[in-house]
């Protein structure tokens, strides 16, 4: 029996969780393969993400709580013995710090750990207690872009990182009828329609896509799709420079091929990013695509047919996605079957884990 255990923070919608499930959907050289969340409940988590349903059996949630637990490590070292664990595998720091341990008390050989953006460890004491944690367990380390590990160089003073791009399902995502796609998400029909995707947060800069709007023709319209802390917030913005006929939320969306295939553009307005999927997504569903010049961003976008905006510039990202809506059509689909399938990142995976033998 060949048993994968991947450690997350949480299984919520999001780049990392997608990731995470799809290594383990596509991982055939394992036996079986367990997703570990650190937080949340099955009945929680599954609500909130039909998705896990398919492979609840797969996945345990420990149910942490706020602020640390020292006693997690020896939780997580009984766990991946009960499940004779032969690669753990960690994302984010979160993870690192208790199954990191955890699995050299357990005596697990492949220990792999992921870094997804790096932009955190500009913090001092976050970077302090990270390059301790790396030192202490010698993790295989991955980031998922190039700016990823330069940034883990510099301040985790570590030379040996190997990069392994996220990748996605490009056989899931595909172009499809726009037509049909809009009729389906009750979209209105022949208007030029901007999407953005992901979870509502100050950090994913909905405001700034939301406040571009205002400097476009008024026949363009904007689709949010994801759920978050700032939703309200959003909504009040949108009121008060009166674009409430022109931006549609969707929420929680689960058939995301479908969301794609309705826009004519998509963008990623984000502040911080590690190397997201949304466009790759979008890309494979061959959209036109903006993204802001944010951590690994530039390296998931097209650079025949995408435009990179500065962060956190209304002005330029109103220009950028005129410009787009108004271009003759580029395909980008060849583009990530070439550098984000989803199969490639997981054979990547595969072949550093036989490199480590």
């Amino acid at each position: 029996m060949n048993t994968l255990v991947q450690v997350v923070q949480h299984l919520s919608p999001g780049g990392i969780e997608t990731m995470a499930l799809d290594l383990m959907h596509f991982s055939k050289e394992y036996d079986k393969t367990i997703i570990i969340s650190l937080e949340g409940n099955h009945q929680l988590a599954i609500s909130q993400w039909p998705r896990l349903q398919a492979v609840a059996e797969q996945l345990i949630f420990l149910d942490k709580k706020p602020g640390l637990t020292p006693s997690l490590i020896y939780k997580l070292s009984r766990l991946f013995k009960k499940l004779d664990a032969d690669v753990v595998h960690t994302h984010h720091i979160g993870p690192l710090l208790y199954a990191g341990p955890a699995a050299r008390l357990a005596g697990i050989k492949h220990l792999i750990h992921t870094e997804h953006d790096a932009w955190h460890l500009e913090n001092f004491k976050r970077r302090n207690l990270q390059r301790r944690v790396i030192n202490l367990t010698r993790p295989l380390l991955v980031a998922d872009a190039k700016t990823v590990a330069n940034n883990m160089k510099k301040f985790l003073k570590i030379n040996n990182v190997h990069i392994v791009r996220n990748g996605i399902d490009t056989e899931r995502f595909k172009p499809g009828n726009k037509t049909r796609a809009r009729d389906r998400l009750g979209l209105p029909q022949n208007v030029p329609l901007i999407g953005c995707s992901g979870r509502l947060e100050e950090v994913k800069g909905h405001i700034g896509i939301i406040s571009a709007l205002t400097q476009l023709p008024e026949n363009v319209h904007l689709a949010l799709a994801g759920t978050g802390s700032i939703e309200t917030k959003l909504h009040q913005h949108v009121e008060a420079l009166s674009l409430e006929s022109r931006v549609h939320f969707l929420g929680r969306i689960d058939e995301m091929p479908t969301f794609y295939q309705a826009l004519d553009v998509f963008c990623l307005p984000s502040l911080n990013e590690g190397f997201p999927l949304s466009p790759l997504e979008a890309q494979a569903c061959d959209i036109p695509t903006a993204v802001t010049d944010v951590g690994g961003s530039s390296e998931a976008l097209c650079p025949s047919s995408g435009i990179l905006m500065p962060a956190d510039n209304i002005n330029a990202m109103a220009t950028s996605l005129h410009e787009l809506l108004q271009q003759p059509h580029k395909s980008s689909r060849k583009f990530v079957q070439q550098i984000g399938d989803v199969r490639q990142m997981v054979k990547a995976y595969t072949e550093l884990k036989l490199s480590e033998a």
